[in-house]
């Protein structure tokens, strides 16, 4: 028997590594001989790095970059086994979470550091980029990245702007002239599963502002500034970023890859299943095991375990989830490919507690289903 194990992660518990060789122990508990492929996946969120690097036996590389409120961090970005593809994820160099919450300010907070990782990538030869930008502090655009590649952003003064989302209603020139020539030589496919557009009351601002510490003021400010910002970008470099679904994510930066980047906007699910190329690991399977630390009614909406269900489905290939918890509307998840769900906690407990213990209680739930499903193949078995 041949069984595909493709978990994600269970977001602030256990990166899908992790969780796949804990399903793994499950398995095996029950059936000793069986093939067991691991291929972690992921939707371009926190743990895509982990998930890509593990399956294509890359490695991980790190790198001092500038933080959002300009700051030193270090961060991580993934180096694929093709020795072609780097993962990064935006959230490492200029996410909220590196932010304490008195300190958040959209109006200042820059994508630089982000732009700093795609050159340390390219300088180390890799030209095909799989960029994940949810978690962002930022509203800039993607304009502190676009500074970091050599791309100049002038005022009127032809001075060039200093970094955050509120000094881009200043722009009055974008000079592309220095950017590094290895961006035309590359691929930039960014991780995005949101519609939302760059300005307006479904906007980047809107939206996402109040969580980055913008007040209603505020929020006014850099709605004005992106939409200032879209028309320099439609005039100096051409395309029209304002209403494309999308660009309104990761504060603007959506808008940014495409206008700066050439980048190719699409769902992460989707970026993170072909870069593995999962399909070759379905041939001859009879199970696929998937998970995510909640499933419920969201799922559904270009999810990873729905990726591997939905893929799995097309060859006939049945599906199970083992999960963190059982959502609202989980059981939507049986019109897209997942045939049965359960969770992993056996019993009341504290988040924490199941944090703590998740690598057993994921071995101990997935245990319990392969011997569900061995029991009912005796039971159902043709006489």
């Amino acid at each position: 028997m041949k069984i595909v194990i493709a978990p994600d992660s269970y977001k602030g518990s256990i990166y899908a590594p992790q969780a796949a060789r804990a399903m793994r122990v499950g398995v095996l508990r029950v059936l000793p001989d069986a093939e067991v492929v691991l291929v972690p996946v992921a939707d371009g969120g926190d743990g895509t790095l982990e998930a890509l690097v593990a399956t294509s036996s890359g490695e991980s590389k790190t790198a001092e970059v500038t933080g959002p409120m300009g700051e030193q961090v270090r961060a991580s970005w993934g180096a694929l086994g093709d020795n072609r593809t780097a993962v990064i994820e935006m959230a490492r160099t200029s996410g909220l979470a590196l932010v304490p919450t008195d300190k958040r300010d959209p109006l200042v907070a820059t994508t630089f550091g982000l732009g700093e990782m795609i050159e340390q990538a390219l300088e180390s030869g890799y030209r095909s980029f799989i960029l994940g930008i949810g978690g962002s502090a930022t509203n800039d655009a993607g304009s502190g990245m676009a500074q970091a590649l050599g791309i100049r952003l002038l005022d009127r003064n032809g001075a060039d702007l200093p970094f955050g989302g509120g000094a881009l209603s200043e722009l009055s020139r974008i000079d592309m002239k220095g950017i590094d020539p290895r961006v035309s030589e590359s691929e930039f496919s960014v991780a995005c599963d949101v519609n939302n557009p760059l300005t307006g009351p479904e906007g980047a601002a809107a939206v996402y502002g109040p969580q980055k510490g913008a007040t209603s003021d505020v929020i006014g400010r850099l709605d004005k500034a992106l939409a200032h910002f879209a028309k320099v970008v439609r005039r100096d470099i051409g395309p029209d970023i304002n209403d494309i679904p999308g660009s309104g994510a990761a504060g603007g930066l959506g808008g940014g890859m495409i206008a700066f980047l050439g980048g190719h906007l699409r769902p992460g699910g989707d970026i993170v299943l072909e870069a593995v190329n999962f399909d070759q690991y379905l041939n001859g399977a009879n199970l696929v095991i998937t998970g995510e630390g909640q499933l419920d009614f969201q799922t559904v909406y270009s999810k990873a375990p729905i990726g591997v269900a939905q893929r799995a489905k097309q060859k006939g290939i049945p599906v199970i989830a083992v999960v963190g918890s059982l959502g609202d509307r989980f059981t939507d998840v049986h019109e897209h490919g997942i045939n049965a769900a359960s969770s992993i906690v056996p019993a009341p407990m504290t988040l924490e507690t199941a944090s703590e213990n998740v690598f057993d209680l994921i071995a101990s739930a997935t245990e319990q289903a392969i011997r569900m499903l061995h029991t009912g193949s005796q039971v159902f078995r043709p006489t």
